[in-house]
């Protein structure tokens, strides 16, 4: 059904100060903040007609010590300048320095909650320092002779022996090693894990080799030094990486494995033929195989050798423990192997939903910005919550002991793993600078997260992208910009994953809507693939492919700590006088009788009165009805209607009714007013006003809803799109907040698959 109603903006009811009431301009564009457009960034947000950036060949031969635990390494570097600068050195990041004991990240971590101290953190309290961070062995030219080279914390400044020419490569190697940390004992995002019950190692390598800081027209050198949180920009290039582990170990890897005849059985390399065109993840190592592997002595050495193509970044890991699963997915026309690696502690969960969750990350983040256009996408179970690579990604959950897990644990793993995959698309190639801008990867990358698990089952259990999940953060004193610098973010998952997802899912839903939305993402996708955005480059390609102006968006949920708190502050009725005796005379004698009776007039309305017992008083005054319609009445109203033209005789019969809707702007943050007005006779509409109406005054505006029908209720943001901070001033009349409290005693619970196998034994 569809309802007669105008709406109308009373532009008169505005505050009239608004330079003294709400100084600050919401609705500002952004043109001083972000960079001015030139040659390299264009302001439509795209790529300069002059764009450039580097290029890094890497030719590496690595060594996993099991006894030791330690990583031996040496590389060839080719480095391409195609910058228009001269450049006399390079920057290398050696991210292993923050585990020096002195490193900057070790002397700037502060002091935990003694009151409440784990056994863990206990622990790590009074262990002896590890022993981390690289030891440079040599530093090279391509002839041999040694180069001048500074480490600088978790940076090593090599100086050339003559100027970088735009156009020129050069090449220079690196010999270096370090001890591995223990990931299970040390918060890393790469390092070994040891299993007691069978005396195995199982190895996550990432960041483990110096690789060259990125040199682009932005920042030239991002050589900010890495104290933990801020993680990283690199160039693009092609790797050949030879890695040797002992000959029982599986290595999963970044790149395309170009030994497997040296490295793989017979039997493994046909399972990993059929797993090419299989409806099911075949098993290339079974469990079986692996848990037998386990108790194996090595007898020698093996070296896997994998190439890897235009990638960032080289990750790898290797076990006697793994179990391996394949899948072949078809991604325009090409086959691409999703793969996962995990021990047998990671069964039953592992083997269902791991491979299953990487295929339907390609799905899902392909439909919204590319297609995935390497040939290889793993996930590895091991001490890494979540750490993500080219093609690789290492991932923690795991079941208990006894093989039962909790939905918390399972849709961890699919969470996790989407998010991880995930990565390969934001940054791995469209490739921000993770020192800077944390949100840039990670916040966009959480957004596309809730999507895929949007389409992964019904109520899927997401924990961030709804608004209602952000509204206690954003009202709290942790509140953080989001255009913070990586290492500086107080809470870094609220602020830079979870802020920067519901932001951009309210973009899509409430501002854009999904069409414009999803246009404008997949243009910002594709113009960056294997490209290195920065902010504005985002913000203006949104702008440039939607058409809508978003620069209100980006300085209010960007740039500023402000929170969403709309407010119903008062609903006026208004109805329009017709002149009409036989209608408004009967009204007002409605109203009078609507009237509230005072205490006073309750308890003196039965009280003996004096006109009672004497008549005499009486007089006309005493029977006169006021609202009684008099034949003079009758005939004013003709005489009004006969001096009106025929629209105003329509217009002064009226029928409508006049709300007057008072809305406060609480939190400072302008958003659009999503109202939902639900009539007398039952019906409801949905009415919903762009943010724009905030542009003259932020603080209070009016709005003004005519309808023939009566307004029961409305009530303000009723999806709960905007994350409003406070629902208690959302609706008119004023309904009570309803909550609950409990009593409890704290106790370890079973996860539900326990009780029900206990159930089951009964």
């Amino acid at each position: 059904m569809r309802f007669c109603f105008v709406l109308v903006t009373i532009s008169g009811l505005l505050l009239s100060q608004t330079s003294k009431q709400s100084p600050a301009d919401k609705f500002r564009q952004l043109e001083e903040i972000l960079p001015t457009p030139n040659e390299y960034r264009a302001a439509s947000g795209a790529p300069g007609h002059r764009y450039w950036q580097q290029k890094v060949d890497y030719n590496i031969k690595v060594e996993i010590d099991d006894i030791n635990q330690r990583c031996i390494g040496s590389e060839t570097i080719t480095y391409k300048n195609n910058s228009p600068d001269t450049l006399t050195y390079l920057w290398l990041q050696l991210d292993q320095n923050i585990f020096e004991p002195g490193s900057d990240s070790n002397l700037t971590m502060t002091a935990p909650d003694m009151t409440r101290l784990s056994y863990t953190m206990a622990q790590a309290l009074m262990r002896d320092p590890f022993p981390g961070g690289y030891r440079i062995a040599t530093v090279k030219d391509a002839a041999g002779a040694p180069l001048p080279f500074t480490v600088v914390k978790t940076m090593m400044r090599v100086d050339l022996k003559k100027p970088l020419l735009t156009g020129e490569s050069t090449t220079f190697s690196v010999d270096w090693s370090f001890n591995i940390v223990n990931a299970r004992k040390i918060r890393a995002r790469s390092g070994f894990e040891y299993f007691p019950d069978d005396k195995n190692y199982l190895y996550e390598m990432a960041q483990w080799f110096p690789r060259l800081a990125a040199y682009y027209d932005v920042y030239g050198w991002q050589h900010k030094q890495f104290l933990g949180s801020g993680e990283f920009t690199l160039e693009f290039g092609d790797y050949k990486v030879a890695i040797t582990v002992p000959d029982d170990h599986i290595v999963a890897s970044t790149g395309v494995l170009q030994n497997p005849n040296q490295v793989l059985t017979a039997s493994q390399r046909q399972r990993l033929t059929e797993a090419a065109t299989a409806k099911r993840p075949v098993k290339i190592v079974t469990e079986a195989e692996a848990t037998a592997n386990e108790k194996n002595t090595p007898k020698g050495k093996k070296t896997w050798i994998y190439h890897a193509d235009n990638v960032r970044d080289f990750g790898f890991a290797n076990s006697r423990k793994f179990i391996w699963d394949a899948q072949g997915h078809t991604v325009e026309g090409k086959t691409v192997l999703a793969m996962s690696y995990y021990p047998k502690e990671g069964n039953p969960l592992w083997e269902q939903y791991s491979t299953a969750a990487i295929i339907h990350t390609l799905n899902v983040y392909g439909k919204f910005s590319f297609a995935y256009p390497y040939p290889i996408a793993i996930s590895v179970n091991g001490p890494i919550g979540g750490m993500e690579y080219p093609m690789i990604c290492f991932n923690g959950p795991r079941p208990q002991k006894d093989k039962t897990y909790s939905s918390r644990t399972k849709y961890g793993l699919i969470s996790v793993v989407i998010h991880e995959v995930g990565h390969n698309f934001f940054p791995m190639i469209v490739n921000t600078d993770e020192r800077q801008w944390t949100w840039l990867d990670e916040g966009i990358n959480s957004f596309l997260q809730y999507l895929a698990e949007s389409e992964w089952e019904a109520n899927y259990p997401s924990r961030r992208g709804e608004p209602k999940f952000i509204a206690a953060y954003m009202s709290s004193a942790d509140h953080d910009l989001i255009m913070t610098n990586s290492e500086s973010i107080i809470n870094l998952g609220a602020n830079a994953y979870t802020k920067t997802a519901t932001g951009l899912n309210i973009l899509r839903e409430t501002i854009l809507g999904r069409e414009l939305f999803d246009f404008a993402f997949r243009e910002y996708s594709r113009r960056w693939k294997f490209k290195r955005p920065t902010p504005s480059d985002f913000f203006r390609t949104m702008e440039d492919a939607s058409g809508i102006d978003l620069d209100w968006f980006w300085r209010g949920w960007f740039y500023s700590i402000d929170h969403t708190d709309l407010a119903i502050d008062k609903v006026r009725q208004f109805t329009l006088d017709t002149k009409n005796p036989e209608i408004e005379k009967p009204i007002k004698r409605k109203a009078e009788d609507e009237e509230p009776i005072t205490l006073s007039e309750q308890r003196n309305k039965n009280l003996p009165k004096l006109i009672d017992s004497n008549p005499d008083l009486k007089d006309f005054y005493n029977s006169y009805d006021q609202f009684n319609v008099t034949a003079k009445d009758k005939d004013d109203y003709q005489k009004l209607l006969a001096g009106l033209e025929e629209e105003e005789r329509q217009a002064l019969r009226g029928g409508s009714n006049f709300y007057m809707i008072d809305l406060k702007n609480i939190g400072g943050l302008v958003m659009p007013v999503i109202l939902e007005i639900e009539y007398s006779d039952g019906q409801k509409q949905e009415m919903r006003i762009p943010a724009e109406i905030w542009r003259r005054n932020n603080v209070a505006v009016s709005k003004l809803l005519v309808t023939p029908k009566e307004v029961k209720s409305i009530t303000l943001d009723p999806h709960l799109e905007t994350a409003d901070t406070d629902l208690s001033n959302n609706t008119w009349p004023a309904k009570p907040v309803k909550t609950q409290f409990q009593l409890f005693k704290e106790k370890d619970e079973p996860n539900p698959m326990q009780l029900d196998r206990n159930e089951k034994k009964k």
